[in-house]
């Protein structure tokens, strides 16, 4: 069965001591109102990791994530992280393909690839994201673009590798821009996304994969994305950062 989960990426937000007020304002919530078959996930900057992995101990229902790892194992990579880096941190999941890091640092399916293998084969779950630019969605060529991204980034896994991918589905245009891709437009991408699942790895296989939405999803338009059928939570930005419109977006799964 798959999870409803809802992600909060931080994204390069917050110094050390407004993370740590911030997350520990949202667990003494979620403790109080997140229930059933519920994930949550916060994807925060490098330098909090450790201490929000501590903090979020007594909450089983809480995960914590990085945004982004290097493809190399370790090395003279200046700047970089890697998954074990990561991992050793004590975090679980990892943002791979944010449509940010593959238009402002060129990363591409390929590198993406070798991305996913490097989490991994340190027991990183990636949440994978994938979505369509303007230009793209203006031109009808979405769901080729969409079905490239996974084949490319994502098929060269076996069935039972890729059941610990999370899949996020971004329309770029409307990340940060106010735009909402409707219910019935994200829904319609989220089958195809399904549906392309299937013919890869089989019913059974796409049946229990996670598919987020993450295009300025916020307390306002929560309730109308999570009722689709195939929306099975949130990767949530700029709603992320404030404790209450986080929980309110959490207890959209609560009132179904």
């Amino acid at each position: 069965m798959r999870k409803n989960i809802v992600a909060g990426n931080w994204k390069m937000n917050l110094d050390y001591e407004q993370g740590i007020s911030l997350f520990s304002e949202m667990v003494n919530m979620i403790q109080d109102e997140v229930h059933g078959n519920q994930q949550i996930i916060i994807c925060s900057p490098f330098i909090h990791l450790p201490a929000l992995v501590k903090l979020s101990a007594s909450a089983d229902q809480v995960a914590i994530g990085a945004q982004n790892i290097n493809q190399n194992q370790k090395g003279a990579f200046t700047g970089e992280i890697s998954a074990e880096q990561v991992k050793s941190t004590g975090a679980q999941y990892v943002i791979l393909g944010h449509s940010e890091r593959r238009a402002y640092f060129g990363e591409t399916d390929e590198l993406l690839a070798q991305k996913v293998d490097a989490a991994l084969g340190h027991d990183l779950r990636p949440i994978f994201c994938i979505g369509e630019t303007k230009e793209e969605r203006e031109s009808g060529d979405y769901f080729e673009v969409i079905k490239s991204q996974l084949s490319n980034g994502l098929f060269h896994l076996d069935a039972k590798a890729f059941q610990e991918i999370v899949l996020a589905y971004e329309p770029v245009w409307a990340i940060g821009t106010g735009l909402t891709a409707s219910p019935e437009q994200a829904q319609e991408v989220h089958a195809f996304i399904r549906k392309t699942l299937a013919e890869q790895y089989g019913q059974d296989v796409a049946d229990n994969t996670s598919i987020l939405y993450g295009g300025s999803a916020n307390p306002g338009n929560a309730q109308s994305l999570f009722s689709q059928p195939d929306i099975d939570g949130g990767l949530i930005g700029g709603a992320s950062l404030k404790s209450r419109d986080f929980q309110e977006i959490i207890n959209v799964f609560n009132a179904q």
